[in-house]
């Protein structure tokens, strides 16, 4: 009787070499077009799909040129990444050395900034290309740890010959992304990575557990930072009269004064000192305050007129939305639950339920409450423009939509069944 997808993963854990050989076989059919023994798991399936169509060779591994010392140096001291390694260490060092792993940190573009574990498991590596400064984007290298889960946004096993391109065959890693909580950016991905032997099904879900502390570590220094901009703006604000707030300077709110509290507010991507025209509060001063910003609203009315809105989802995890139009043309880069329902949004120009977006997004359609939550964080930059009930892009807005050149790139990451069924019925190049 032939094996299940996930019932190979378990199978590997017991005998390794076996399920080594029928995924050989797996990936031979899958490539020769023959009829395979066991399907391949349906994230590693959308990968070699993704592989395939970006032209990766499934017989010989292609190197990028390694980032020079200096430039690895440079991104690391740049990424924020730095600040969440000692829970990494912490988390997976220990083990990872006993079982003879190593503990791999790559940022958002897949290159490989940290590389720590077992000395003679980072030679192996070394054979692999899997160095200080590689590239190792999913595009780049086939399937993998690194560059499959950056795709996905979401914690990936790979084993054996699972990955994409045979010379990695010999290998087993499970990777899991980290964001930023502040913007939900991708910032990189960890990943535990060994030879065959040293899988276990279990691994991913330790990586994950560590990312997602990674996560709140982050979380509690962003707490710490707006805490010391709270002290900064409160003897500023209490002389001020009007509106006002002070955000640090991804737009999380420290204090405000004379309206009501705002979580967030959607500032240009580089702002400068001046007069501006913000989302949700209309004509405003800009000027720096310590590590952020003192935002003053001014008290004439919020220009109207028609608007242009582009919603970009062209760029692999570049998602953003552009607001042309009004006083002044903003844009703000989305994260993948954001980008999905303002999709669906735009292609739905008569609006969506709560209960209908939820069947969209999780084929759920009691799934409001989670819906309303995440609808509620996409008013509060892009409220001017939508209305809801039903949840839609106002009538005068003139809505584009920019598609990656291949169209079944689109929201690669998104498991929503409205999603997927688009991603299916667009004409492939």
């Amino acid at each position: 009787m032939a094996l299940s997808p996930m019932d190979v993963t378990q199978f590997a854990a017991v005998d390794t070499a076996r399920a080594a050989r029928m995924l050989n076989e797996v990936r031979s059919a899958r490539l020769s077009g023959g009829r395979a023994p066991v399907a391949p798991r349906p994230v590693i399936e959308q990968s070699w799909e993704r592989v395939l169509r970006s032209g990766v060779d499934p017989e010989h591994d292609f190197r990028s040129g390694l980032l020079a010392p200096e430039e690895v140096q440079r991104r690391r001291e740049a990424s924020a990444l730095r600040h969440v390694l000692p829970v990494l260490r912490e988390g997976l060092l220990s083990v990872a050395d006993v079982a003879h792993h190593i503990m791999v940190v790559a940022d958002d573009e897949g290159r490989v900034l940290w590389r720590e574990g077992s000395a003679r498991v980072l030679r192996k590596a070394d054979g692999l290309g899997f160095e200080l400064g590689a590239d190792w984007r999913e595009e780049v290298v086939g399937t993998n740890g690194v560059g499959t889960p950056a795709v996905t946004r979401r914690p990936v096993q790979v084993f054996a010959s699972e990955h994409f391109v045979r010379s990695q065959a010999t290998w087993t890693c499970a990777g899991a992304p980290i964001t930023d909580p502040r913007s939900g950016r991708l910032l990189g991905v960890v990943d535990v990575s060994g030879p065959l032997e040293t899988m276990h099904p279990a691994t991913l879900a330790w990586v994950d557990s560590v990312a997602k502390l990674a996560e709140a570590r982050l979380r509690e220094l962003h707490m710490l930072t707006l805490e010391r901009l709270r002290a900064v703006a409160a003897p500023v604000l209490a002389r001020l009269d009007g509106r006002a707030l002070v955000a640090d300077r991804d737009g999380w709110t420290a204090a405000v004064t004379g309206m009501p509290y705002l979580d967030r507010v959607t500032l240009p991507k580089s702002p400068t000192a001046g007069p501006r025209w913000l989302p949700t509060l209309g004509a405003c001063t800009v000027e720096p305050l310590g590590e952020g910003w003192l935002v003053r609203a001014a008290e004439e009315p919020v220009p109207q007129g028609s608007v242009r809105i582009v919603l970009d989802l062209g760029q692999p995890r570049r998602w953003s939305v552009r607001v042309l139009g009004g006083a002044e043309a903003w844009v703000r880069e989305l994260s993948p639950r954001h980008a999905e329902l303002l999709y669906l949004l735009a292609v739905h120009r008569v609006g969506r339920s709560a209960s209908g977006l939820a069947e969209d997004m999780f084929g759920d359609p009691a799934r409001t409450v989670t819906v309303r939550a995440e609808m509620s964080r996409v008013r509060r930059y892009l409220g001017a423009y939508l209305e809801h009930r039903p949840y839609r892009f106002c009538e005068d807005a003139e809505i584009e939509v920019v598609l990656p050149d291949d169209p079944r790139d689109l929201l690669p990451h998104s498991t929503a069944p409205a999603v997927a069924a688009r991603r299916a019925s667009l004409p492939a190049p």
